[in-house]
């Protein structure tokens, strides 16, 4: 993209937003401008904001070697600006949804006060919707009480898709549910090879609309020896445990639960759950919740948090009765992006056309006249239907798109 500021009017002395790649020397001002949009929205979900930023920058060499070659944390910081005058103005953070990249996700865009209501946001959802033309879809979720967030997304093609509701269990709750012994036989710990069964149980609970959206296969669901290794350096960093388990059902041929769940060390974070429970099972919420409230507490005392949609509300039912706290609300959008397909010349040269050419030509000579069928074949192949009579392949009542048979006169 060409990043010379130019106004729109063609003007090259009035300078316009340049979007760009965030650099180095910009994550001091995007740190001040997630926090500026995110504090208090984050806060609710235990979120530092800040923190994360400042383990990016902690972090930007690796993250920029990690971004020269295929791996699961090669667009762990894909960031994009826009500046104007040597100002940032506005920061969009993306990545890849799913593992084939046909769908990604817009992890945050903020925009400075100083900015805000001149377009800016939307010049970066345009910009990386053009920059990413690997995406077919995108999704982004919206605190459902940020009216001005969303319109800006519904000005730009989004529409919404789920409602997901963020929830928290409590410390003590936790511990109470840790006395009950979930009677989970099948419970096996997740390898590559249960992928196929946890894909399939992913793609059983949701609806098409979003099953469309997501658009997930089984390779989503697998682990290379590289992106283990990097999952692990990971969890050295944030001083976290990951326990990840699927439950079948008796003949252990499907996948029925499942949950990955992260646990902090620290006791500074909540800890963080992903559940999947099949339609048909509903009643392995408390025992799966039982589970993960054992593993919690090995760990200092700490909240768990996980979430729910509107398409699941046996879960949302559970939660309530549990007592679990209702955090936050947001919406999820998506939006399809098609791209146009440059037209390419061909090089017709002589070598082409002489094996096009060559490729028309009739191996046997076309005979000069042709001879017609033997006399009587159309009787012989098809019966001719005494006029007077229905016809038995006609259904009664039914008229034909044939013409009428010609009046015949007796001889």
């Amino acid at each position: 993209m060409d990043n010379t500021p130019v106004k729109s009017d063609g003007d090259p002395k009035t300078p316009e937003l340049i979007l760009r790649p965030a650099q180095l020397g910009d994550l001091e001002a995007v740190e001040e401008i997630f926090a500026e949009a995110f504090d208090a929205e984050y806060g609710s979900r235990s979120v530092d904001i800040r923190r994360q930023v400042r383990r990016l920058r902690q972090w930007y060499g690796p993250l920029k070697t990690l971004s020269l070659f295929p791996n699961r944390f090669q667009h762990m910081f894909t960031v994009h600006v826009a500046e104007l005058e040597g100002k940032i103005l506005g920061v969009i953070q993306v990545s890849p949804f799913n593992h084939s990249r046909s769908t990604w996700r817009v992890d945050h865009i903020a925009v400075a006060r100083s900015a805000q209501r001149q377009g800016v946001g939307s010049r970066l959802l345009k910009h990386c919707m053009e920059h990413f033309r690997e995406a077919h879809t995108w999704i982004l979720e919206v605190n459902i009480h940020n009216k001005g967030a969303m319109a800006l997304y519904r000005r730009n093609g989004f529409q919404p898709l789920a409602q997901i509701t963020y929830w928290s269990i409590p410390p003590e709750i936790l511990a109470a549910l840790s006395q009950h012994e979930p009677k989970l036989p099948n419970l096996v710990p997740v390898t590559n090879r249960d992928a196929y069964a946890i894909y399939q149980l992913d793609t059983g609970s949701m609806p098409a609309n979003v099953r469309q959206v997501y658009d997930r296969e089984v390779s989503d669901f697998r682990t290379n020896p590289l992106d283990w290794a990097l999952e692990r350096a990971k969890r050295s960093i944030s001083h976290t445990e990951r326990v990840e388990v699927c439950v079948y059902e008796p003949e252990r041929k499907t996948a029925i639960g499942y949950f990955n769940l992260k646990l902090d060390r620290t006791g500074q974070q909540p800890h963080v759950a992903k559940l999947t429970v099949h339609p048909a099972y509903t009643w392995l919420y408390p025992e799966l919740m039982a589970k993960m409230a054992q593993l919690t507490q090995a760990y200092p005392p700490q909240s768990l948090a996980l979430a729910s949609t509107d398409y699941q509300p046996e879960r949302e039912e559970f939660l309530l009765k549990l007592g679990a706290q209702d955090l936050e609300r947001t919406l999820l959008m998506s939006r399809s992006v098609w791209h146009k397909i440059r037209e390419s010349r061909f090089s017709w040269d002589n070598a082409y056309i002489n094996a096009m050419l060559h490729g028309l030509q009739v191996k046997q000579p076309v005979p000069e006249r042709f001879e017609g069928p033997p006399e009587g074949w159309l009787e012989h192949y098809f019966h001719p239907i005494n006029p007077t009579e229905p016809d038995p392949n006609s259904e009664s009542g039914c008229s034909s798109d044939a013409p009428p048979p010609p009046n015949q006169t007796s001889g």
